[in-house]
């Protein structure tokens, strides 16, 4: 670890966002916990895309500031980016390329080329159960595996903090129970921090951290047992659907129907 490892994984702090007069983002304030998974929970709009562009730099912060291991991603965003990885919600796999070619080719983006850019995504491939799959195109893969592989490649460089944005968006059952259980592996083993952000309920687990984004603002924070019990509700469903008089998020049965 890094001389900041007293510094959370990613610290949001007053982070605001406007697209002309409209306010997507509005004193968005959280932490990721490094080893921790935290679930970034808001139904579609909620702004839960726009702040990934914001962590990444696909957009300038404007209002607030960001930090990744203590490093600014304004002032300092070499130092904050390579420390994360991030999967997107639209698929940016090259379809007609291999596997194989297409983690070498990321790792050569990130001056990982040759004998080492092999070696670290053969480790990949066989941490993902894909080794047997290397060789193929990548658009004869399913959609979970496809997933797997973009989670893969995001983790060529090795960093410690890991953004995914509706990662299983699209995917049936089986799979996204799949790609959960692997990231949470990531998080288990390998001590990486992992935002998940997603609009289904049942992606939240009870030991998890949650932060709550409605409207542009987050409306609770902290250990899921925690949020539950400050507002007096059953469950993490309940609280949402209270704080949010928005109704609750959909399950994957619904999404499906």
């Amino acid at each position: 670890m890094t001389a900041n490892s007293s510094k959370p994984a990613l610290a949001v702090a007053g982070v605001g966002h406007a697209y002309g007069a409209r306010r997507a983002l509005d004193g968005v304030s959280f932490d990721v916990p490094i080893g921790g998974f935290t679930v970034l929970l808001g139904l579609n709009g909620a702004g839960k895309s726009t702040l990934f562009a914001l962590i990444t730099r696909l957009y300038d912060a404007r209002e607030g500031r960001i930090e990744v291991f203590g490093h600014d991603v304004a002032q300092a965003p070499g130092e904050a980016l390579r420390r994360l990885g991030v999967v997107f919600q639209q698929r940016t796999v090259d379809l007609d390329l291999s596997v194989m070619q297409n983690l070498t080719y990321h790792a050569a983006l990130h001056g990982i080329a040759g004998a080492e850019g092999r070696r670290r995504a053969s480790e990949m491939l066989e941490w993902f159960d894909l080794s047997d799959r290397r060789r193929d195109k990548v658009r004869s893969l399913s959609g979970g595996q496809m997933r797997r592989i973009e989670i893969a490649r995001a983790l060529l460089h090795r960093p410690k903090l890991l953004l995914l944005d509706e990662a299983t968006v699209g995917l049936d059952i089986r799979s996204r129970a799949d790609i959960i259980a692997h990231v949470r592996r990531l998080v288990a083993e390998e001590g990486i921090g992992v935002l998940w952000a997603t609009h289904l309920i049942e992606e939240v687990a009870p030991e998890d951290r949650v932060v709550i984004l409605h409207q542009g603002r987050v409306l609770a924070e902290g250990p899921v047992v925690e949020v539950v019990s400050a507002h007096e509700g059953r469950d993490i469903k309940s609280v949402f659907a209270a704080l949010t008089g928005a109704g609750q998020p959909r399950t994957a049965s619904e999404v499906a129907a």
